[in-house]
């Protein structure tokens, strides 16, 4: 049996907003604190793959550092690009464009911001990274620092969600996610699972 866990990034600098693929802040120092309460102080881990965005990045490599694990960097579960929004906050940009934020909420695959991945073709380099981990971990457990849309986007895949459904799922940060893959099949086990408390400082 291979297990997956998926953790979400800390909260990065500058709070909530969309960031996607381009926009990169460092996890703020309640970021730092989010990850290693939620990781604990024992390693029940094999292996590392990170996001290649440093929120994600820079939390992967002190915990394999801490540990002696194996890190590896997959380029494919980047955070979905989100275009002209990059760097707004939801409020601002629903200010700014109160049609389309309400018509991207409603129907996210086909009303993209502009500029923005196509949530189809993210769905798929999800799905094939995941795969090509579940594969390479083969009977390991490993951990995958992330993003929201990353485990939303996995969540699909196993459960065989349509994309239009994905931002119904709520993602805290730090908030763990495990999968198993046994003959063949994968299954959810726990989703959003968040061992620190919701008034840290």
């Amino acid at each position: 049996m291979t297990t997956l866990d998926f953790i979400r990034h800390g909260t990065p600098e500058g709070g909530r907003r969309y960031r996607g693929a381009s926009v990169d802040d460092p996890l703020s120092e309640k970021g730092w604190r989010q990850m290693w309460l939620a990781v604990g102080d024992q390693c029940s881990w094999d292996l590392v793959v990170s996001s290649p965005l440093q929120r994600c990045l820079a939390f992967a490599g002190a915990l394999a550092e801490r540990h002696g694990l194996t890190m590896e960097v997959e380029p494919d579960f980047r955070e979905v690009g989100f275009g002209a929004w990059e760097g707004y906050s939801p409020d601002e940009v629903a200010r700014r464009d109160p049609k389309g934020y309400a018509s991207f909420y409603a129907d996210p695959v086909n009303n993209r911001p502009p500029g923005a991945e196509d949530l189809l073709d993210f769905g798929r380099r999800v799905a094939h990274a995941f795969d090509l981990w579940t594969q390479r971990a083969a009977g390991n457990r490993l951990l995958v620092v992330a993003h929201a849309g990353v485990i939303r986007a996995a969540l699909g895949h196993v459960l065989h969600a349509p994309p239009h459904a994905w931002y119904r799922v709520k993602v805290d940060n730090a908030g763990i996610t495990r999968f198993v893959h046994e003959n063949d099949t994968s299954q959810l086990v726990f989703h959003n699972r968040v061992h620190h408390h919701i008034s840290i400082k």
